[in-house]
């Protein structure tokens, strides 16, 4: 049996898997690039599931995050349309659990693992950004008539710039005002400059311009489910952000996360936001749920777009002035250079602006 590489020893993710199966196990090795969860592909005697230990120090109400991904687990089995678009859904320990703590108070779940599926490391054409997007748009479609209130904020916070942008002026004013380099106090000048800009959504909800729906959260490229071709998507993956938030949230983090071709870390940080993938995901997004869209949705739009990569940014930037608490990193600094590398995705997108805002009019 392959023991897993990641976790506190090398039987512990076995022991968890063995909760939800009376198959006899054949393997568990890692699976997936995430930053924050445990993951694990398990194969049995008798097929594969997707094993998974939250991260208590992201996910500090376990039971919420699972309560939420059950309520939208039933909510898809009993729609109608639901065959458009495949999510992973829960499996039961063998005590008819939804999860199952380890003897370390470890979190476990399992989820079906959806075979003859693949994720992408980056868009190759704009089909493929068509098919995103229409993922995308087929997501809310599917959630549109599940009341919001009906979920727990499974991150209290999330996606709400002010508060990030409160915590990284919190870390400084412990920390001191001397800078540990000139690549940090440069992406402080790069925050500075642009405060406005990131209250622009919160104040907008505030004023009621914006309203609060089901979102995924988390609906980056990795997160997106196509078939074995690379050719049409077939999913979306990784649960545990949905909850009641902006739409424009979703948007906004999914062309941030697409139309960076070269990734999240590339080793000279050079990136640049792709206009033309941004067209062809919100051409396949406005296929299947323009009429999810408001007015002020569509207006705010561009100001989503700048401000997702901001937002990323900021939060890398915070997590590594409290020591990488958060996010998973390889080696001091990571984080640091991932906050410059959405610093310089938010430029771009800035450089820009007038071809995306004649972009958006077009499509509205």
């Amino acid at each position: 049996m392959t023991a897993p590489s990641r976790g506190d020893g090398p039987r512990r993710a076995e022991r968890a898997a063995a909760q939800f199966t009376e198959a006899a196990l054949v393997a568990v090795t890692p699976l997936g690039r995430g930053h924050i969860n445990d993951t694990f592909l398990v194969a049995t005697e008798t097929g594969r599931f997707v094993l998974q230990r939250l991260n208590r120090g992201v996910f500090p109400d376990p039971v919420a995050i699972m309560a939420n991904v059950r309520i939208l687990c039933d909510h898809w089995r009993g729609h109608s349309r639901a065959d458009l678009l495949r999510l992973p859904q829960l499996i039961r320990t063998l005590a008819g659990e939804d999860y199952h703590r380890d003897e370390e108070e470890g979190f476990w779940r399992a989820l079906s693992y959806l075979d003859g599926s693949r994720t992408l490391d980056r868009l190759a054409d704009r089909p493929q950004a068509e098919q995103v997007g229409a993922a995308l748009g087929r997501f809310h479609a599917l959630v549109a008539d599940l009341d919001p209130g009906h979920l727990y904020p499974a991150l209290p916070g999330f996606h709400i710039a002010p508060q990030y942008l409160a915590q990284l002026d919190a870390l400084l004013a412990h920390r001191g005002p001397v800078p540990e380099s000139a690549e940090l106090r440069a992406a402080l000048e790069f925050v500075e400059a642009r405060r406005p800009a990131i209250e622009v959504l919160e104040q907008a909800k505030q004023q009621g311009q914006l309203q609060a729906r089901v979102i995924h959260g988390d609906p980056k490229l990795d997160n997106v489910l196509f078939d074995g071709a690379g050719r049409r998507a077939l999913g979306m993956i990784d649960l545990d952000t949905v909850q009641p938030g902006l739409i424009l949230y979703d948007l906004g983090d999914c062309l941030r996360s697409c139309c960076n071709p070269r990734g999240e870390t590339p080793a000279d940080g050079a990136v640049r936001f792709d206009a033309d993938l941004c067209e062809a995901i919100l051409r396949g997004y406005l296929a299947e749920a323009r009429g999810l869209l408001s007015a002020a949705d569509v207006a705010y739009l561009y100001d989503a777009i700048r401000l997702l990569p901001l937002e990323l940014g900021l939060r890398f930037l915070a997590d590594h002035l409290a020591g990488d608490r958060y996010f998973k990193v390889s080696f001091r600094g990571q984080n640091l250079h991932r906050a410059q590398v959405q610093f310089q995705l938010t430029f771009s997108v800035e450089r820009q602006e007038r071809r995306l805002r004649r972009l958006l009019d077009g499509l509205a």
